[in-house]
């Protein structure tokens, strides 16, 4: 046994693999079997594409330090209070809806959201809501000078209005047909309990 162990070490220690004859073997197997499924073959490159491009990825993220990877992965500060506006998309010919979208990192102890549809054609107020308690809101609509509609919800004192997301509407009447809404703005102010104040405007553009 030993005797069969030492000429096993010698023979692998004396082998050198001839290197072309294994790549000519290599090419002559690939070849019919690119032919019968040539997707392998795309398959393969798009890998091998995607493992240099993620390893070149990898490689600038470490030479060019953590200011990469901060970009591409940049997000609005959390305690930062969002607005958004939009038309409800379930309006008809004669009747449409605004909607503010108002996200909050946390608590307000003042809120005041502000919704103006301009003036066109037959506008008229048809009601509002929100998804906060009515009490704990007063709100009044307006025409101002330009004959432009005023929505404005105002947080009653001593209120809390909680952290989270929550919706104003704004709906009226128009005449028949679209109506262009890019007269349409709003504008939320707001005060969280640690006295930071926060100021937010936009329009209803699609």
């Amino acid at each position: 046994m030993d005797e069969l162990k030492r000429r096993l070490r010698d023979a692998a220690h004396s082998h050198h693999p001839d290197r072309a004859r294994i790549l000519a073997r290599v090419e002559h197997g690939i070849a019919p079997a690119a032919t019968r499924t040539p997707w392998i073959r795309v398959a393969g490159a798009t890998a091998a594409v995607a493992v240099v491009l993620g390893a070149g990825a990898c490689a600038a993220a470490a030479v060019l330090g953590s200011d990469v990877a901060d970009r591409s992965v940049s997000a609005p500060p959390a305690d930062r209070l969002m607005a958004d506006g939009a038309v409800a998309p379930h309006g008809n010919r004669f009747w449409a809806q605004n909607n503010v979208t108002l996200t909050a990192p946390r608590p307000l102890t003042a809120l005041t959201v502000d919704v103006r549809v301009a003036r066109t054609d037959r506008v008229a107020s048809t009601g509002h809501w929100r998804t906060l308690p009515a009490h704990d809101f007063t709100v009044s609509v307006r025409e101002d000078k330009d004959g432009a509609l005023h929505y404005t919800w105002t947080l009653k004192p001593g209120r809390t209005a909680p952290a989270g997301r929550h919706v104003f509407a704004a709906q009226y009447n128009h005449a028949e047909g679209g109506r262009d809404a890019t007269g349409d703005r709003y504008t939320v102010t707001a005060t969280t309990a640690d006295g930071q104040q926060h100021t937010a405007r936009g329009d209803f553009a699609p």
